[in-house]
């Protein structure tokens, strides 16, 4: 997957949870208040679930979750199964 394909599926995906705000991919959407940590886990099912990740317990580091640019990277970086 690329990282303009993970990118936009990552997206959509947030958009309900971003109440139509747009954020720059930077943006730490957990610290602004929009998601929290229960969310947190939604988006490793999104992950797992939607794009096919096999994530392990080291790729939970919330780095990876906090904002759009951590999760193209941790999509872009793992093997599709």
């Amino acid at each position: 997957m690329t990282q303009d394909d993970a990118r936009q599926r990552i997206r959509e995906f947030l958009a309900p949870q971003l109440a139509g705000q747009r954020l720059a991919d930077s943006d730490d959407f957990f610290a602004l208040g929009y998601v929290n940590s229960l969310f947190a886990m939604q988006l490793a099912q999104f992950l797992e679930r939607d794009l096919g990740l096999a994530l392990r317990p080291e790729d939970m580091d919330f780095d990876n979750f906090r904002t759009v640019d951590g999760l193209v990277r941790l999509v872009t970086a793992k093997t599709v199964v």
